[in-house]
């Protein structure tokens, strides 16, 4: 009579041929580097009545803006985003008067605040006026289509960086 014999098996462990990313044949692996971070940024042009949307150096969209009129001129320099306000209300501020977000609201459909002197607010923001896209007629705001507020309302975030320019 012969023995039983028993055959157990081990797991086969299969070697790699090639060291993993990062790693240099020593079995250290050098952590990846963080992806890169392209910075979007806001860039108004009022004497062309236009913003510009970049990502890094490489222009994106470009849509056209109703700017400050004269004696409440939309103010130079660099900002960045205080505020983003979907559906946003609006306060007369020579009445006190609310407006409720919907067809009547002259802030129209989005709100991007980028400017304030601590009680009054200058930004970006949709309009039922339309027609008078590229002129000026606001008293410093940026007035634009309710469509392309929305577009860059989608693009950007607290803190993004605007310029505004002669």
């Amino acid at each position: 009579m012969n023995p039983i014999q028993e055959t157990i098996e081990a797991p086969v462990q299969q070697i790699p041929t090639e060291a993993p990313p990062g790693d240099d044949g020593t079995g250290v692996t050098e952590p990846e580097a963080p992806p890169q971070v392209i910075e979007t940024r806001l860039i108004l042009k009022l004497k062309e009545r236009r913003v510009y949307i970049y990502q890094g150096d490489q222009q994106v969209a470009m849509y056209p803006v109703a700017v400050g009129k004269k004696g409440w001129e939309t103010p130079t320099g660099d900002f960045q985003v205080l505020q983003m306000v979907p559906n946003p209300i609006w306060q007369n501020p020579w009445n006190g008067s609310i407006i409720p977000a919907g067809p009547r609201n002259p802030l129209g459909e989005r709100w991007i605040g980028f400017w304030t002197d601590g009680k009054n607010y200058i930004g970006f923001h949709g309009t039922q006026a339309e027609h008078l896209m590229g002129q000026a007629v606001s008293h410093g705001c940026v007035r634009m289509r309710n469509s392309d507020i929305k577009a860059i309302f989608d693009q950007i975030k607290v803190g993004t960086r605007v310029t505004v320019v002669p």
